[in-house]
């Protein structure tokens, strides 16, 4: 068996070599995970990454989708994998199953992490003193070096262990000020002492940044960093919303001169991502120019999207060239990529070759239109040139005039190209999780799974110490007034489209019933309008009204016979328990779509059962999460544990 450890890999790369890895996280939703596995096979053959990394949610919520996911890339796709693992706020025992499942699977690479801080509390058997509970991982595990320690002392040198760099330091309380390189170095040279094998860096937007840090690891006085591969981190930019909410949740830094770039273009989608391929293409190679004392890798942060990740990829040349695969057929031995180039071969074949070429070529068409078939005659005979593109010799039809399978064409697929492009980045305008469920992409941004994405310092400067249902209505109504810049269900304030509809919000937060998501209902509008537009120029917007929130059981019982008595009226409703109803279980719903030139209709945000049952799961996930801010049998811990399971979550959508 081959050694499928990053070092191996990397050792034998050429010393001025260059190479890439991608990330994804596992799909919230079957239909997600589908596609996921087939764009990871597009992407596989035309990029061909040296590695490729899959997260692993916080507390290990999201760990048999993790392993599933390793176990798609790693056996299935014949990836060299690497899986991310937390070690804190989580089972003890499920820390050793997973990395025994890794090396089941063949994985030989962990990127050993720290996770939430730990909160014994929350996950303290019933009756347990500190320290007692053998199945809390808190006890062993405090920070992401105690991982490494644990997984070299128990597997050795079987694993390779990456961890965690920050260029611009590491915010752990969400309050910037109180981050920089200096304070997170002794970290740092811990991790590496004990082990680290690689460094890979949260994402970064300030390329100088990054070459700051690298200087500093590399002239460091322990000597530790001399040699050890140094890894940024890079996430081709979605959408504008999405670049300032996750530099937001990183603390990342967006220079001046590049923030100023983007902000020219925020409203139009497309141009965007043009703005950030060409941006994050400057940033590759400046890294690229400067001399280093290991081949120079990239890591990109997919968000499970193929697109601008391969604009990137190619306008940068980091893409391998092609080595092809010698296997044997017919008793003969001969590289892969020829008998590929021989089957479409368009010349006019002889000596009965035509019907065993027929039948080993793929009857698939990756032209633009329709052909129509004639006799060999009447093309050489009386076809114009202007008409000859439009007919196929007998002989031919059926076979492709180009390798469809050929990187080159696999390559422009995942850029969008053509027709077979546009179906394969169907979901290039991501809206996270209010989104297409069939989408890979679907879902929370990051992968991260259930968090509130805040300290608890910071959770009880935002919301305080709450005692009662009026004082959580009070935390939701202040959002909504725009004194509290975020709820643990949306880590932003409002935008100015929900500002149109504030006061029906506030009339139902008055009630008792606690939004989360919503918008109003636009007509027509033009996709830059400074409000409501998005997507390319020259275009138009639509939008039906939908809204999310919490409300108590009892006012639920009253609420569903009135819902069911307006047609236009689509809901779906659950509890904590999974008991759901609906008004029409398969309805689905587009609630945002626009039409602009040139193009198909393009539907980013879609509501129907799926993606509901999806999203309730972490709806509920997150009143545990702020449970667990407070401690055990505080006023606080009480009333959210007794809110979650009398509470409600809907979704109301109107035609």
């Amino acid at each position: 068996m081959a050694d499928d450890r990053i070092t191996t890999k990397l050792a034998a790369l050429p010393r001025d070599a260059t190479y890439f890895s991608l990330e994804f996280f596992p799909p919230k939703t079957s239909q997600g995970f589908s596609n996921l596995h087939a764009r990871l096979a597009r992407m596989a053959h035309s990029l061909r990454p040296l590695f490729v990394n899959v997260t692993w949610g916080a507390g290990g919520s999201t760990s048999a989708k993790s392993l599933a996911l390793a176990e798609l890339t790693q056996r299935s796709l014949g990836l060299t994998t690497c899986l991310h693992l937390t070690c804190t706020n989580m089972s003890r025992k499920l820390i050793d199953e997973a990395l025994e499942q890794a090396k089941v699977l063949g994985v030989r690479n962990i990127l050993a992490l720290r996770g939430d801080p730990p909160r014994s509390d929350e996950y303290r058997a019933e009756g347990a003193a500190v320290g007692e509970d053998e199945d809390d991982s808190n006890v062993e595990f405090t920070w992401a070096v105690d991982l490494v320690k644990y997984i070299k002392k128990t597997y050795g040198d079987y694993f390779c262990v990456g961890v965690a760099g920050y260029p611009e330091g590491h915010a752990d309380t969400s309050h910037p000020e109180h981050q920089g390189v200096g304070l997170d170095l002794p970290y740092l040279v811990e991790k590496t002492s004990a082990g680290a094998d690689f460094i890979m860096t949260q994402l970064f937007y300030d390329v100088d940044a990054f070459l700051a840090y690298e200087t500093t690891l590399r002239e460091h006085d322990s000597g530790i960093f001399k040699e050890i591969p140094i890894i940024p981190g890079l996430m081709p930019v979605q959408s504008y919303q999405i670049l300032r909410r996750t530099t937001k949740l990183s603390h990342a830094k967006i220079p001046p001169n590049v923030l100023k770039r983007f902000e020219a273009v925020k409203s139009d989608d497309e141009a965007v991502k043009r703005v950030g391929v060409d941006v994050l293409s400057e940033f590759v190679d400046k890294i690229k120019a400067r001399p280093d004392v290991r081949p120079r890798g990239f890591h990109f942060y997919t968000l499970n999207l193929e697109k601008a990740v391969a604009h990137i990829l190619e306008r940068s040349s980091l893409i391998p060239p092609y080595t092809p695969t010698i296997i044997e057929k017919n008793g003969f031995t001969s590289p892969e990529d020829a008998i590929t180039e021989n089957e479409s071969s368009t010349s006019a074949p002889t000596n009965g070759h035509a019907t065993r070429t027929r039948r080993e070529s793929s009857t698939a068409n990756s032209g633009p239109r329709n052909r129509v078939v004639v006799s060999r005659t009447r093309a050489s005979s009386t076809s114009s040139t202007r008409t000859s593109a439009f007919e196929a010799p007998e002989d031919e039809a059926g076979v492709p005039r180009d390798k469809i399978n050929s990187r080159a064409n696999t390559l422009a697929i995942s850029e969008g190209e053509g027709a077979l492009g546009r179906e394969a980045t169907w979901d290039d305008f991501p809206n996270g999780r209010w989104g297409d469920a069939r989408s890979p992409a679907y879902g929370e941004i990051d992968g991260y799974g259930v968090s509130l994405h805040v300290s608890i310092a910071e959770a009880t400067r935002l919301w305080g110490h709450p005692s009662s249902t009026a004082d959580l209505s009070e935390i939701f109504r202040r959002h909504l007034e725009g004194a509290v810049d975020a709820v643990p269900w949306s880590e932003e304030g409002l935008s100015p489209e929900t500002l149109t509809i504030k006061p029906q919000l506030l009339a139902l937060v008055q009630k008792g019933w606690w939004t989360v998501a919503s918008q109003p209902a636009v007509n027509g509008v033009r996709s830059t309008d400074p409000i409501f537009g998005w997507g390319p120029r020259n275009g138009f917007v639509f939008q039906k009204p939908f809204v999310e929130f919490f409300l108590p059981a009892q006012d639920w019982k009253r609420l569903q016979p009135i819902l069911d008595e307006d047609p236009q009226i689509t809901y779906f409703a659950s509890n904590a328990a999974g008991d759901s109803a609906a008004s029409d279980e398969e309805s689905v719903n587009p609630v945002t779509w626009g039409c602009f030139t040139g193009k198909e209709i393009v539907t980013p945000t879609i509501i129907e059962g799926v993606s509901f049952r999806a999203w309730c799961e972490e709806a509920f996930g997150i009143w545990g999460e702020w449970r667990g801010v407070y401690g055990k049998g505080s006023p606080s811990s009480k009333v959210l544990d007794q809110v979650q399971p009398e509470a409600l979550w809907e979704t109301l959508v109107k035609a």
